[in-house]
């Protein structure tokens, strides 16, 4: 089934070619007269396309002019002219599909074809990037296509927006080089939205919409619709960094003693026979010994019992701090605080922190200070944020071996788009050596015969820790080498560019420094000089890449092997595996290795096996079915929750626009004075009715009606005629207090009563639907499917959510006083993902605190919501 499938979403080079070329030739039989026109005639051309838009041609019809057009344009302002397959490229990118375009085939400017023409429609276009550098570069390099044909182009970054602006220079940003602030304006991010090109990070895309969702102004807001996305490094963001929901959050009080007691507690734990790792899914769990070892040290009693259950959740973190989360590997410490390292791209995560506690156990373990956990204030995963583009498309130089989960997850088709000229590279098979150290050894023996010879040796490691190990020994051989890890990427771009150079010896880890080729003889050289050492690399054979294991995933071995051999330049590749890597250990490296010392094989000798290359990719296909299982599995919870959020966040644009909020609240209240009724007055025997409790609820949401001022006039009606009398008063009351506060103040208090009641409970709703989900695996030890318990009482939870807010707003409504503006800081000074709910001040909301006796802060609240003080009204 799987190989059928990706038959079906895996579009080979050749039909590429084939479904694309009536396209290519109509594009390549109109240049000659677009060549013809002038300049500012190429720029008419922009508001001819969208006057014929608005007459009814569709975008598919203007395509092959549209593309001549940006063809002849980039040929002029940067010296560029697209390649038919890059014309390829951009149709495929077009139909909303996945692009897989080797290295070096010019990605970039592909997309200024499509990114053009689907511009011409006003609603903008988003170039998501997978670095803060990309989403720089890419519009300052192609902004002088977009600005000679009239379109915007702005971009993000972490801290700040731009927009192309050939006049530009910022003054402020003088330390930087000047290619980094050229022609870049700074303006605010609304601004930056309303381009019609705009590029950015999958990150600062996805965190403006989480933002937007919590702001208090509609002015606060800065994206627009979703129109179209094109995702650069498709794989890298959607596959890779889809495990990590994007999260803002703020600091939550609880006690973090107990990380450093259990950080003291885990190294004393011995493996197997305390604790034992499935190999396949690398989940610890305590043995009964283990068990044992904790009750006595921790003096708890039974860890199992409901009063010591949060101490599992300690130990189980503080050993897996302990056992699977290595310095220079999985982190590194920088200032004093752990920064995570991405196992798939190689780069620092700051600000990123792992969840549940895992961070702050990592933390201790190192003896730093622990920040404390956080509580969730909004979140989204990466793969329901980029469902909700109209039309997404994406681009790489390795998609194939997903195409299954792109298809699955986001409905993309991978196409795999010819190369312009055929592939020269020369790659070799697996070196399999018994042993690490034999390995190493091989790999630096190699590396000085290859570097002797003046040949540009690019190396890739799978760790911070590999690659500085492997530095270590080339140092002492007298190697003269660069070395690109997470610890100094800033220097990525210009390490990776002149990766090329007669002589370079480069160490990288898998961050491979994608968006910048590796041009044989370097870059930043004079002409001359550069074709002459050009063609010095060339007859040695190009860039020689060594990987010195593999890695999980077949597509980041393919990244590596992608570095060399571009655009039909000569180069090879070479892998180096050792029996006691992590992935052969795993998955049968044992046997293998007792096969290969039973043959008498001897250690320091590597072997060319065909089956023992076979089962590193089968071990490789089943880590990626592993993680795309895990991916599934996150995306399949976070549907539950992204129904609930779009309902959510939909109510609450409709508060902020002030749209109908009267008609809104009144339904509330009707909907209340229903519950009380029911709740109060059922059947129709008045001695059943509690007509006391009626009247004393009835009172704490509302003034009473005059009807209903004496309890014995309540009988006088049954509960149809209470109902239609409470409907009357409902808007008579609402009247009145329109009438004391004035048309203004009543609506400030409409929206922020609402927006109030939103953010309290959605916030607390998460952090329920959090805690629901922790606990949910234990239903399939009773045969029930957790997902199916999570939808159930998620729903559930949901409809108490919106219960709650109704009973927040009508019991606050005619209670509640306003004290002045909003006094808050606006939520756009701090990019941090660490940030405080915007809220309004109010008087008397609730009530609950001014009883004149001190609640505790782990009492029960008063409201009646279930919830400690703390978390609630507290």
């Amino acid at each position: 089934m799987v190989s059928l499938l990706r038959k079906i979403v895996v579009d080979s080079s050749e039909k590429a070619a084939e479904k694309t070329l009536p396209i290519v030739n109509k594009v390549n039989s109109l240049e000659e007269s677009i060549q013809l026109l002038s300049d500012t005639q190429l720029k008419e051309k922009t508001e001819e396309f969208k006057h014929r838009l608005d007459l009814g041609e569709s975008l598919d019809d203007l395509l092959p002019e549209a593309f001549s057009v940006v063809r002849e344009t980039a040929s002029r302002k940067i010296g560029q002219r697209h390649y038919d397959v890059q014309i390829i490229g951009g149709v495929v990118l077009h139909h909303g599909q996945i692009a897989e375009m080797k290295t070096g085939e010019g990605k970039t400017l592909v997309a200024t074809l499509t990114v053009y023409l689907n511009a011409l429609e006003g609603n903008g276009v988003h170039v998501v990037t997978v670095n803060d550098y990309l989403a720089r570069r890419d519009p300052v390099w192609m902004g002088p296509i977009y600005e000679a044909l009239g379109l915007s182009v702005g971009c993000l970054q972490h801290d700040q927006a731009y927009l192309y602006d050939l006049t530009a220079d910022d003054p402020t940003n003088s330390k930087k080089s000047s290619s980094d602030i050229k022609f870049l304006r700074p303006v605010t991010r609304a601004e930056a939205y309303a381009a019609d090109v705009l590029y950015g990070t999958n990150n600062e895309f996805g965190f403006d919409y989480l933002r937007d969702n919590m702001s208090v102004e509609v002015s606060e807001k800065v994206q627009r619709q979703f129109n179209y996305a094109i995702v650069d490094e498709v794989d890298n963001i959607l596959i890779d960094e889809a495990r990590t929901p994007l999260i803002i959050s703020g600091p939550a009080e609880e006690p973090v003693q107990h990380y450093y007691t259990f950080s003291k507690l885990a190294p004393r734990l011995q493996a197997e026979s305390d604790y034992s790792i499935d190999e396949r899914s690398q989940a610890i769990s305590l043995t009964p010994d283990g068990i044992n070892k904790m009750e006595q040290w921790t003096k708890a009693g039974n860890l199992y019992e409901p009063e010591n259950f949060h101490l599992v959740h300690y130990i189980e973190n503080s050993l897996t701090a302990y056992v699977q989360k290595n310095r220079d590997k999985e982190y590194v410490v920088q200032n004093g605080e752990v920064v995570i390292v991405d196992e798939f791209t190689g780069r620092l995560q700051p600000g990123r922190r792992w969840s549940d506690g895992l961070h702050q156990a990592v933390e201790a373990k190192e003896g730093l200070k622990i920040q404390r956990e956080s509580v969730t204030y909004a979140t989204i995963t990466l793969q329901n944020y980029f469902r909700m583009y109209k039309k997404l498309a994406g681009m790489t130089g390795t998609a194939a071996t997903e195409a299954d989960e792109f298809y699955k997850i986001y409905g993309l088709e991978v196409t795999t788009v010819p190369t312009n000229v055929p592939p020269a590279r020369q790659e070799n098979s697996d070196l399999v050596f018994q042993s690490s150290n034999a390995k190493w050894k091989a790999v630096v023996e190699d590396i000085i015969q290859i570097h002797e010879t003046g040949r540009p040796i690019l190396i890739g490691t799978t760790s911070i820790e590999a690659s500085e190990d492997l530095s270590d020994r080339l140092k002492k051989q007298g190697i003269d080498h660069q070395i690109l890890n997470a610890k100094n990427h800033e220097h990525e771009a210009s390490i990776i560019s002149q990766a090329g150079k007669i002589g370079a010896v480069t160490v990288s880890t898998n961050m491979a420094g994608r968006g910048t080729d590796i041009v044989l003889g370097g870059s930043n050289t004079e002409l001359s000089d550069w074709a002459n050492e050009h063609n010095q690399v060339v007859q040695l054979g190009g860039l020689h890449v060594l990987g010195t294991e593999h890695h999980d995933a077949r597509r980041i071995d393919n990244q590596l092997r992608g570095r060399a051999g571009r655009q039909g330049d000569p180069g090879s590749t070479q892998f180096y595996v050792s029996l006691e890597d992590e992935l052969m250990q795993r998955f049968g490296g044992e046997r293998i290795k007792s096969f290969m010392g039973w043959t008498g094989i001897d250690e320091t000798a590597p072997i060319e096996n065909k089956l023992i290359t076979k089962s590193i990719q089968n071990a490789q296909v089943k880590v990626e079915g592993y993680h795309f299982d895990i991916r599934k599995h996150l995306l399949d919870y976070d549907d539950v929750l992204n129904r609930q959020r779009e309902l959510i966040y939909r109510d609450r644009h409709r508060i902020l626009s002030g749209t109908n909020l009267r008609e809104k609240i009144i339904e509330m209240l009707l909907a209340e004075f229903s519950h009380l009724i029911q709740k109060h007055l059922p059947g129709r025997h008045a001695d059943d009715w509690d007509v006391g409790s009626f009247t004393s609820d009835l009172n704490s949401i509302c003034p009473l009606p005059p009807d209903l001022d004496q309890e014995e006039n309540v009988y006088k009606y049954n509960q149809q005629q209470l109902l239609t009398l409470l409907t009357t008063h409902a808007d008579d009351a609402y009247d009145a207090r329109e009438k004391r506060l004035g048309s203004d103040d009543m609506r400030t208090l409409e929206r922020l009563l609402m927006l109030r009641s939103i953010d309290v409970h959605w916030i607390n709703h998460l952090t329920t639907m959090e805690n629901l989900r922790t606990g949910i695996g234990l239903h399939a030890y009773g045969q029930r499917d957790p997902l199916v318990v999570y939808r159930t009482e998620g729903h559930k939870t949901f409809q108490e959510l919106l219960d709650r807010m109704q009973t927040d707003v009508v019991h606050s409504l005619f209670h509640v006083t306003t004290t002045g503006g909003p006094e808050t800081r606006s939520r756009r000074e701090s990019n941090s993902t660490e940030q405080q709910t915007p809220m309004k001040q109010f008087s008397g909301a609730r009530n609950v605190a001014s009883t004149g006796n001190k609640i505790g802060r782990n009492s029960l609240c008063p409201c009646g919501s279930g919830k400690k003080y703390k978390r609630c009204c507290g």
